[in-house]
């Protein structure tokens, strides 16, 4: 027996049994928010009961071929089972990383910021490009998408931008993704055609409930600002003040919200970022790793911070700094093919994890 936790097959389908009872109860549609939230939960559990059967059933199908095989010397069932063999390592990987997304927050909607650094217009240009990245990312899994604020830049790119990506473990994958993106290429910007490297900043946050008990924000630690949103022109611009800037002075966190036409509910959605702000802020903390992977001054965003290079030139090669994985794939990558870049850098963190208790008695016995 290798599975159990959230591969407690049992205790799953028992949780199945349980919400679909909730949702045969009268007044369930009631609170319209609460039954959606149960839905999303039956359907989670019913998942991974449906995905672990259809494996099961895979290994045990695989297995009496693998056995025919044998007793008839026949080659060709051999074969047969080799053409098999992919989809079911893609399914146990699968299910792999989903084991490790056990965090509280981890199947939380997640809020991306992305902030341009060192290299001027090419970094608001990489800025855009990495947003892009991500729509398609989570356009290939069939998330939905909100952007919540987007400045864009004075002659190309963006100067800031802030998306909601739904889905389920949003939040637990692209927190993979937190940090400094570097990009070196020839720049199109550049009438000499010469090399530039241009950097820029991932926020990854989760969206918390407004009930969340662990992050309090005192409205006197909070300056609001208001202000017009920007937009293309015409009709659709904004006339009032709808726009809503949060600073959080304490930590000088500061956020932006300009989705809405109504500035209550970008003051609300604000809130939101800043309370997954200031959660994240706390969980790097506790790592001590805070200060240096999400300082709020925008000098670190330059050479030797970053977590991944997307070289273009004179080759093509996506590295990630902190799991060694690599792609000669850049294009790819940039169209949103992370899966195994976020996979890898979830396996490490995961052993990292396992790893941390003997270390830290190690640590104890020798002092």
């Amino acid at each position: 027996m290798r599975w159990g936790g959230i591969f407690d097959i049992g205790g799953l389908r028992h949780e199945v049994d349980r919400l679909e009872s909730l949702t045969l109860r009268e007044g369930f549609w009631d609170d319209a928010e609460a039954a959606q939230k149960v839905l999303r939960e039956r359907a989670s559990a019913q998942e991974k009961v449906s995905t672990w059967e259809r494996l099961s059933r895979q290994v045990k199908d695989l297995g009496e071929l693998l056995d025919l095989a044998q007793s008839e010397g026949d080659e060709s069932i051999v074969d047969e089972i080799g053409t098999q063999l992919p989809d079911l390592d893609a399914g146990v990987r699968t299910m792999e990383v989903a084991r490790m997304l056990g965090g509280s927050e981890d199947r939380s909607d997640a809020i991306v910021t992305i902030h341009p650094g060192a290299g001027g217009v090419d970094a608001q240009d990489w800025a855009e490009m990495l947003m892009r990245m991500y729509l398609r990312w989570a356009e290939r899994r069939g998330w939905a998408v909100e952007v919540l604020d987007h400045q864009p830049g004075d002659e190309a790119g963006i100067k800031d931008v802030s998306i909601l990506v739904k889905g389920e473990n949003a939040y637990g994958y692209l927190r993979a993704e937190g940090g400094v993106h570097r990009l070196i290429r020839i720049s199109p910007f550049d009438a000499n055609a010469r090399r530039h490297t241009a950097f820029a900043a991932v926020y990854v946050v989760p969206d918390l409930e407004e009930d969340d008990g662990e992050i309090e924000i005192k409205p006197g630690d909070l300056k609001t600002d208001t202000f017009r949103s920007s937009g293309a022109g015409g009709q659709h611009v904004n006339k009032t003040e709808s726009a809503v800037r949060l600073t959080h002075i304490p930590t000088g966190i500061v956020v932006a919200c300009q989705a809405e036409r109504s500035q209550h509910k970008n003051r609300s959605t604000a809130m939101k970022m800043l309370r997954g702000r200031l959660y994240e802020r706390a969980r790097r903390e506790r790592e001590a790793q805070f200060e240096e992977a999400y300082g709020s001054d925008r000098k670190d965003i330059d050479f030797g911070s970053q977590i991944r290079t997307y070289t273009l030139q004179p080759y093509t090669m996506v590295k990630d700094e902190r799991t060694e994985h690599k792609s000669s794939a850049a294009q790819a990558v940039l169209d949103g093919d992370l899966d195994e870049f976020i996979e890898a850098y979830l396996l490490m963190a995961a052993d990292r994890k396992t790893k941390a208790p003997a270390n830290s008695e190690a640590k104890e016995g020798r002092t």
